[in-house]
Parts: C-alpha cells; structure tokens; sequence
C-alpha cells in the first residue's frame, strides 16, 4: 500500500491542484506534468534568467529543471511547495552552469592568443628567404595536424578557423548550445596542438 499513497487524493482535494497533478503524474499520467510545465515554465524562466541573464541559457534551465523534474518525482515531499522544489532544482542546476561557465571562460582566456596564429609566423612583411621558409614548415605541419585529427576535432577547426563560422553558426551546425560549440573549439584547438608541437620540436632539433 504503499504506493497507493502518492496516487490517491482526498475527496476533497482539487483536481487542478499542483499536488493533484503530481499524484497523476507519478502514476505515470504525463499529460498531467506536461500541464505542469505549461504552468510553472515562466516563473523557472524568469528565475532561470536572473541566474544566467541570457536567453537561451535561461532556456535550457527551464528544460533540465523539468526533466530532472520529471525524473525525480518520487523525491518530490509534498510538505514543500512544488514551486518551490522546482526553483530548487533550477538553483542547483544555475550553480553547476555557472561553475562551468567560469571553467569554460578561463580556457577560453588561456586559448585566446589569436586562434591557430600561435603557430604561424608574425607578419606578413617577411621577406627573408629562411623566414619564408620556417613559415611554409609551419604550415605544412599545420595543416598535416588538422588532416591528422578526429574527425569531430577537425570539423570545428575547419568551421572556426579556416572558415571562420561565427559561434552562433556553428553552434547551429553542431545542434549544441553557442557555450557548447565554443568548448568544443576550445578542446579541438588543444589536440591540434599536441599534434603540431612534436612536428614543430623535431623541425627545432634538425636545424
């Protein structure tokens, strides 16, 4: 019986009542958590968008907060509001963005020296004929690095830097979100790296 408990409602209770529909929904009713969410997703968005203050990362909070939801009803207490709960759960899901967040713009710090240019020559102004030729080594073993690469590493370092998609395109292309497609580049840029620091150390040995 004890099951029947989270299913079963006072005579009295409202049917329409949030604590009705989570009963509902734990018996595997999910049109009920769906009127759920058409409830409550404005007042997570709004919560959602003062942690993130971006639209579409408040989004995303909104659809993990019910997802996670929707998993975990049967953690749900029904001494606490369910709004309640919900702006929990958005709470905890806001803080792990943010940590990432601060991860992600702290690589992004450490990559941002002018995308590949950390492996090409300065300037185009030079001339001498030695220069020219340790900058066509350098992007010899550039470009054998990028055809050495995985295939997902080397599709966002074809999009970012040879093509120059911005994150928002590539962040469509990729179906990620535009903080996603940039940890990609960020993380195919790092294996490019390892790719071409040996070619480039055995160029340095053999002068």
């Amino acid at each position: 019986m004890v099951g029947v408990k989270s299913v079963l409602l006072p005579a009295t209770a409202d049917k329409n009542s949030d604590e009705a529909l989570v009963a509902r929904a734990r018996g595997g009713d999910f049109e009920a958590f769906e009127t759920l969410f058409e409830r409550h997703r404005n007042l997570v968005y709004r919560f959602a968008y003062q942690m993130a203050n971006k639209r579409d990362d408040a989004e995303d909070i909104v659809q993990d907060v019910f997802v996670r939801a929707y998993q975990n009803l049967h953690r749900y207490r029904d001494e606490a509001k369910f709004t309640t709960w919900l702006l929990r759960i958005a709470t905890n899901l806001g803080t792990d963005r943010a940590r990432m967040f601060t991860r992600r713009n702290q690589l992004e710090q450490q990559e941002a020296s002018g995308a590949l240019s950390w492996m090409t020559v300065g300037t185009s102004t030079l001339d001498d004929a030695e220069q020219n030729l340790e900058r066509d080594w350098k992007q010899n073993a550039l470009r054998a690095g990028i055809e050495a690469l995985p295939d997902h590493h080397r599709k966002v370092i074809v999009m970012r830097d040879i093509q120059e998609l911005d994150y928002d395109t590539i962040s469509s292309i990729l179906g990620c979100t535009v903080g996603g497609a940039k940890l990609r580049v960020l993380r195919a840029r790092r294996a490019l790296r390892d790719r071409v620091a040996p070619l480039l150390g055995e160029r340095q040995v053999n002068v």
